[in-house]
């Protein structure tokens, strides 16, 4: 079977909508195309999955739609990012919280992110909620004192 030119056009349009109603959070129109056969796990051309992409944006609902439509968890960017790293920086620790609790794996460079980015509750969560050793130090310099400093900074800042 051959796919016409218009076909495939209409096959594009329907992939950059759902990549777009992850961002956005629509999480009722993107459940319909999963279950009419749209890939979960489908990928912007910068590798962004839509779970990456929900759970950067903030939207925990879709983000949750998505994990229990087996997303997943652990996809690589071509940044070489989880979905976890991306929101380690961004800071949001529910989501967080929903990713380590349905598997997300927890990596080094999300401990650095969450440091770096001044999310010390993210990091917090993120030592306590893992099971293996990390390196403690970026440059020499104690991660824990770094997320320290760059919550206070960011605290002073807002």
């Amino acid at each position: 079977m051959k796919v016409s030119q218009e076909e495939e056009k209409r096959y594009i349009e329907l992939q950059m909508l759902a990549l777009d109603f992850a961002r956005q959070g629509d999480t009722k129109e993107l459940q319909k195309m999963i279950q009419h056969g749209l890939s979960v796990n489908l990928s912007s051309h910068k590798g962004d999955s839509l779970l990456m992409l929900a759970t950067y944006n903030g939207n925990f609902e879709t983000s949750k739609m998505l994990i229990d439509n087996c997303a997943d968890k652990d996809k690589i960017n071509q940044r070489g990012q989880t979905p976890l790293e991306g929101v380690c920086f961004k800071g949001n620790l529910d989501i967080v919280k929903l990713l380590v609790q349905n598997g997300g794996k927890i990596t080094s460079n999300a401990l650095v992110y969450a440091s770096i980015f001044g999310n010390k509750d993210i990091f917090n969560y993120l030592k306590e909620s893992s099971n293996s050793q990390f390196k403690n130090r970026i440059f020499g310099i104690n991660i824990e004192f770094i997320a320290s400093v760059t919550t206070r900074i960011k605290n002073l800042l807002t």
